[in-house]
């Protein structure tokens, strides 16, 4: 009786451990990772408009038709990164991602931001620097600390017409994505 719940027991635990091993790797090797998708695009330190799908084609990122998409890649070795610029009106949203595809930071102009996005990306190194006072930001940035130093912003926005998806996207364009100098 007493080994047979040893048994059960050891069986538990080892499938357990198999179990959170698959969870945790299995992310990190999948070839259809959305980092592995974004990683070649090339976006590096400027706003790259996504392609958006069209019916019947493949859509690996799981992309809205009716949304218009920017990516911003940024690598915080080279300092701290920030995503800054005007909107137009209709509802966007960003977010910020590592390059494990973790949401580090999400927002949408609905939490009170208005048409203005000045959001700042910081390592931890970085984040230190800034609480002592060694970095100057501008007053108003938001500031999100990334585990990584490579990350990547994908700002969202709903044109309220398919006649203004042009205006609104090369709006979306023009978003400024930069390294801080220090």
């Amino acid at each position: 009786m007493v080994r047979t719940l040893l048994y059960l027991l050891g069986g538990l635990l080892l499938g357990l451990v198999i179990h959170l091993v698959v969870i945790l790797i299995l992310p990190r090797i999948s070839e259809n990772a959305a980092y592995t998708q974004v990683a070649s695009i090339e976006a590096l330190n400027r706003t790259t408009l996504l392609a958006l799908p069209k019916a019947g084609e493949a859509n690996p990122l799981h992309l809205d038709p009716d949304m218009s998409y920017g990516l911003c890649k940024l690598d915080l070795s080279a300092g701290p990164g920030e995503v800054t610029g005007t909107l137009p009106l209709a509802f966007w949203s960003v977010a910020v991602y590592d390059s494990t595809g973790t949401v580090l930071y999400s927002t949408t102009n609905r939490d009170g931001i208005g048409q203005t996005l000045d959001l700042g990306i910081f390592d931890p190194a970085q984040t230190r620097l800034l609480a002592e006072q060694k970095i100057d930001i501008s007053p108003g940035l938001l500031i999100v600390e990334a585990r990584t130093d490579e990350v990547f912003v994908v700002v969202r926005l709903a044109p309220p017409h398919p006649s203004v998806r042009d205006r609104y996207e090369a709006q979306l364009e023009r978003l400024a994505c930069r390294n801080i100098a220090i």
